[in-house]
Formats: structure tokens, C-alpha cells, sequence
């Protein structure tokens, strides 16, 4: 087999393959397998006319992803490619019931787990247990008067210092975060086929947000950037881009925590709707 590193010259080959596989899972999208190509090596590759990724995870074992719905795959080629990983992943509860049938193991890392919320969610962080994010979100609608425009090559500028700033804000090196991915996302806006929007107080830019379509039902946010200087800033960018967001994304995917209890706390304190597991599988 010929492994080749991810590139965006196989946007076109991989990127309808991904979107048609139709589960919430956020590692199916293009940009998220470009973008964090390097902190997982990955490599695209054939197999009896099916095209496949390979991976490094964060804990270190090489894995197989399929580009489509895998419950279609022919076992007999998955026990193949098995020799070639330590196990299958991402793989969608709904198709780990398909191969029961067999002999799998399967488990689950909770790290890898994707935030699943409902846009009336974000839109109205309704109850008792998000007053909170109603405070903050009040609060900030009462001390700045925020003006949203759409991500555009204009203001491309204006992200990248948000980015800056927030760096600095945060106090961690940029290898402890996703600014390279975050980064790099800015400057290839256009090729990636990534949109979002861009937060302003008198004329400052305070926080973008950026992401795509996952699924018909489903928008993956990628990455969401506040200056923490403006409290309230975070409860304002997921409300106000849930409220602007076409009303047949009924879902928003916030991706994985990554184990990191800091993003765990944060993601956690907006109660997820769902929590999507992404299981590794392996044919015995």
C-alpha cells in the first residue's frame, strides 16, 4: 500500500466522501483531518478501491478511519487493513451494533468524545442550571454594544489578532493549544471551505468563530476565540451565532475535550444534549 500525508490536494477526493458518511462525529470533515494532520500523522491511502486514513492517537496507536459509512465495508478487506493499525476509529455506535455480529472488542475514550448541543440550546440557554450563562450572557448585552459580521478575506486580518491576543490572554505556549490549527485555518479561509463570524466593540475585534456543515442537521464548531477582558464574551459568541445560524442546523458539535479538564469544565457547564462516543473496534 502507498501512504500519502494529508494535503489539500486530496480536498476533492475526500471531502463529498466525508460529509456523505452522515454521523455527527467531527473527525468526518476535511479541514478537521487537514488541519490537525500533523499532531496525528495522517496519511491517506487505497485498498481494493476504497480510500482510507491513517492515524496516530493522542495516547499513541495507529488506527484505520474509513471515508464512508464502514457497516458497508466488506469484512474480509477490514481484517486485512487490520494488519496494518491497532484498531478501527472513529466508529459510530450505529455501526458498531452492525458488526456485533462478529467478533469485536470495542471501547471508548472519554477524550475523544464530541459535545453535542441543540441550537435552541445556544440560542436561549434555557433552565435553572444555564442562569448562569443567561447572567453573563445579560451582563455583556448591557456593557457593549457588539456588531457581528461574516468571516471574509477583509477582516481575515482581524481574526489573527484575536488569535494573538487571546494567546497571550491564556498564558500557555502555542504548542499547549490549537493555535497552529486555529492558524492555519485563518490563512487557508478559502481553500478549506470554512465560514464564521467576526465579533466587534467600538471597533475592536473581540472574538470570531469558525466552523462548517457536519451533517444535514449538524454545524461543527471548529474553533471560538474571545478576549476574556470583555466578560461574558464566550456566552455571547455561541448565542448569538446559534441565533444566526440557518434553522436546519437543529445540532451545534463543540468536538472533544481531549482529556484536558479545563475544556472538559467549560464544555461540560453547558450541559451537552448528547455526548457522541467514538469507538475503537477491533476484529478478533
Amino acid at each position: 500500500m502507498s501512504y500519502e500525508q494529508i494535503s489539500l490536494e486530496h480536498k476533492n477526493l475526500l471531502k463529498d466522501r466525508l460529509k456523505s458518511v452522515s454521523v455527527p462525529i467531527s473527525e468526518f470533515s476535511f479541514p478537521n483531518l487537514y488541519l490537525f494532520r500533523n499532531s496525528h500523522n495522517y496519511e491517506v491511502f487505497e485498498f481494493e478501491n476504497e480510500f482510507f486514513v491513517r492515524g496516530v492517537s493522542y495516547d499513541g496507536y495507529t488506527y484505520v478511519m474509513p471515508t464512508k459509512d464502514i457497516s458497508t465495508c466488506c469484512i474480509d478487506t477490514l481484517r486485512k487493513l487490520q494488519t496494518q493499525c491497532d484498531f478501527f476509529f472513529p466508529i459510530h455506535e450505529s455501526w458498531i451494533e452492525h458488526f456485533k455480529q462478529y467478533n469485536i472488542e470495542y471501547s471508548f475514550s472519554d477524550g475523544d468524545t464530541d459535545y453535542i448541543y441543540t441550537s435552541d440550546k445556544m440560542q436561549n440557554y434555557p433552565g435553572r442550571k444555564l442562569h448562569k450563562k443567561r447572567n453573563l450572557l445579560k451582563q455583556f448585552n448591557e456593557n457593549y454594544n457588539a456588531v457581528a459580521f461574516e468571516m471574509n478575506k477583509d477582516n481575515l486580518k482581524d481574526a489573527k489578532a484575536i488569535l494573538e491576543e487571546w494567546l497571550e490572554m491564556s498564558g500557555m505556549t502555542k504548542e499547549e493549544t490549537d493555535y497552529y490549527a486555529c492558524c492555519e485555518a485563518l490563512n487557508k479561509y478559502n481553500d478549506l471551505c470554512v465560514c464564521g463570524g467576526i465579533y466587534y466593540v467600538d471597533e475592536k475585534p473581540i472574538g470570531f468563530v469558525l466552523g462548517e456543515e457536519l451533517t444535514e442537521n449538524t454545524y461543527v464548531l471548529h474553533f471560538a476565540k474571545g478576549l476574556t477582558s470583555y466578560k461574558g464574551i464566550y456566552q455571547y459568541l455561541y448565542n448569538n451565532f446559534a441565533n444566526i445560524l440557518p434553522k436546519r442546523y437543529e445540532f451545534i458539535n463543540f468536538e472533544q475535550d481531549l482529556g484536558k479538564m479545563a475544556l472538559r469544565m467549560a464544555k461540560t457547564s453547558y450541559i451537552p444534549d448528547r455526548l457522541e462516543k467514538k469507538y475503537r473496534m477491533i476484529l478478533k
